[in-house]
């Protein structure tokens, strides 16, 4: 079965620029989406859902560092590949776009070529990651994201959905607090509300069913995973 392109969403107020780089890429294969402001790449990324997108700092309506920051708290864009395209070249604004979340940051002009390569190369990068992390092991203990199991000890643990997302929401960054909000918006997002004790609920359960306490409560704060 052929692998599907790679999808790329170009945001740029300058249509010369988006129709050039547009043809550049589709002629590399990938399948190309526009759009020309913050505020039309957000609905935009909701429907195409990139692999990867470029994103120009200096727009209309919503700049580029304004929308990076809201992709960022959107569960699916969390991990997207986003590179900053911008006729921006101080080391200042290199370093606030490397900072607000972007994976590269590339001063216009650029060769085509040379833009090519730095896109495939975080292509390349992202994958890996995301293969990498479909599974995490800790000791007796094994989450497998591809196949929604969790076994300790080579016994499977049977997880309810909401259950498996909270478990490898926090061990995919062992000894990091997660915040008690930040855990709501990424396991149960924006368009659901729940209390804060639906949450202390999920834990207890995940507690019970792997038999060990694997979750520290950070009081008054969130929780981490931990394992001895």
């Amino acid at each position: 079965m052929e692998a599907l392109p790679s999808k790329i969403l170009i945001v740029d107020d300058e249509p010369d620029i988006v129709e050039f780089i547009s043809y550049s890429l589709k002629s590399k294969g990938y399948a190309i989406a526009t759009a020309g402001d913050g505020v039309e790449a957000i609905r935009k990324a909701k429907d195409f859902r990139p692999d990867l997108i470029l994103l120009d700092v200096m727009m209309p309506n919503k700049d580029g560092i304004q929308t990076i920051k809201e992709l960022r708290q959107i569960p699916d864009f969390e991990q997207t590949a986003i590179i900053f395209l911008t006729a921006l070249s101080d080391e200042k604004s290199e370093i606030e776009g490397l900072k607000t979340g972007a994976d590269d940051y590339i001063a216009k002009p650029i060769k085509p070529e040379l833009l090519a390569t730095r896109i495939s190369a975080a292509l390349r990068r992202f994958k890996k990651d995301d293969e990498q992390d479909q599974k995490i092991s800790f000791g007796d203990l094994e989450i497998n994201k591809t196949k929604f199991t969790v076994t300790f000890k080579g016994e499977e643990i049977l997880l309810a959905k909401k259950e498996f997302e909270l478990l490898s929401l926090l061990a995919s960054k062992p000894g990091r607090v997660f915040l008690r909000n930040e855990i709501l918006q990424r396991v149960w997002g924006t368009d659901v509300i729940v209390g804060d004790r639906t949450i202390d609920v999920h834990i207890r359960k995940i507690r019970q069913k792997v038999g060990v306490d694997l979750i520290t409560t950070v009081k008054g704060v969130g929780y981490k995973f931990e394992m001895a």
